[in-house]
């Protein structure tokens, strides 16, 4: 008979096999499971995050809606009391630092614990207005690129799916918008219904009040004349992506029109949409800041940074800071939007650098 091994023999003889393969004098780790391969989404994610000057500017982005959104709540409640010279009676924080609160005693005052950037040539407090126009620049830049994105992906998607007669159609109407003048069409437009936005508009919260009622022709404004650009891209990355297999496997399976242009174009056009949305926004910003500057925006008592630059240009002279501070903004915030879809169109698409 052969003996039967002890349990302390059989340990020693699986020991050589349990023990670590050696390379180089290095004990090599097996993987206890097959690592997945990142999907391109995850690797365009990667991309992003290691360039960081588009990271930088997303902070910067964060920061700018962080301040425009919770800013003005909390500055109001930050201050002191004081007695004001001409009422004779004590003002809290949350008066004198309302974006429209006047003090004809104030004018032209510079940075101090009570207005931490000062006022502006009628005694109100320059950071409560330029935090409110901070908020109207978000507001106006969400409206457009929300109408841009829905005019923009629905005509590139018909347009690029179906061809024929309908791209003809698409692309020639496309055109004629493309071509006429945006800021032309902004003026004609609140020149018509901007005498009549407070009364069809005023009983609205947030648009109709502190002279915002012009603000949702403006947005409409900006959003008609930006979105055939939106549908060009989209109606040439639809063109490409309508030949590739997954689309023929689908059309095989006898699915939808309607369910191809759902579940498998629109969601492969996420990256594109999202680099022209971020690239255009930075356009935007600058065109309703623009509008507001020629006196077709926002109108007192309401407060917007192409409002605030307007006002402050009969004192550029004497107090320069008033001008300067809300275009300093306006520059910071553009300049990030920029890197940031230069960043975006860099980490979704690495053939653009080529």
């Amino acid at each position: 008979m052969v003996p039967t091994p002890s349990p302390q023999e059989l340990l020693i003889e699986e020991a050589p096999a349990l023990a670590p393969e050696v390379v180089d004098g290095q004990p090599v780790k097996k993987p206890d499971k097959e690592q997945k391969s990142p999907t391109p989404f995850q690797e365009s994610l990667r991309r992003l995050r290691r360039d960081k000057r588009a990271m930088f500017c997303l902070g910067v982005i964060i920061l700018y809606v962080l301040i425009a959104i919770v800013g003005t709540p909390i500055y109001k409640l930050a201050g002191p009391s004081y007695k004001s010279n001409m009422t004779n009676t004590v003002i809290p924080a949350s008066v004198y630092r309302d974006f429209t609160h006047q003090e004809a005693d104030r004018k032209h005052e510079g940075p101090s614990a009570q207005y931490w950037l000062g006022t502006d040539s009628i005694g109100r407090d320059l950071f409560s207005r330029l935090m409110q126009g901070m908020l109207i620049s978000i507001a106006v830049a969400v409206v457009v690129e929300l109408l841009d994105i829905i005019l923009g992906v629905a005509v590139g998607v018909l347009a690029g799916y179906y061809g024929g007669w309908i791209d003809f159609f698409l692309a020639r109407f496309t055109d004629v918008i493309f071509a006429f003048p945006g800021l032309l069409f902004i003026i004609l437009l609140v020149g018509i219904l901007g005498t009549k936005a407070n009364d069809m508009l005023g009983n609205i919260p947030v648009i109709g009040a502190n002279g915002n009622a012009r603000l949702l022709f403006v947005s409409v404004g900006l959003a008609l004349t930006v979105w055939p650009l939106m549908a060009r891209y989209v109606r040439g990355q639809t063109l490409q992506l309508k030949e590739q297999q997954f689309i023929e496997a689908a059309r095989t399976s006898g699915a939808t029109d309607f369910t191809i242009i759902m579940r498998h174009l629109i969601p492969n056009l996420f990256s594109i949409v999202i680099i022209a949305s971020t690239l255009n926004i930075a356009n935007t910003i600058i065109s309703e800041a623009g509008i507001s500057l020629l006196g077709l925006g926002v109108q007192p008592p309401g407060s917007s940074i192409g409002l605030m630059i307007s006002d402050a240009t009969d004192f550029l002279q004497n107090h320069p800071w008033e001008a300067l501070l809300p275009s300093f903004v306006l520059v910071i915030i553009v300049l990030a939007f920029s890197f940031l879809g230069d960043g975006l169109r860099d980490a979704f698409d690495p053939r653009s650098k080529d």
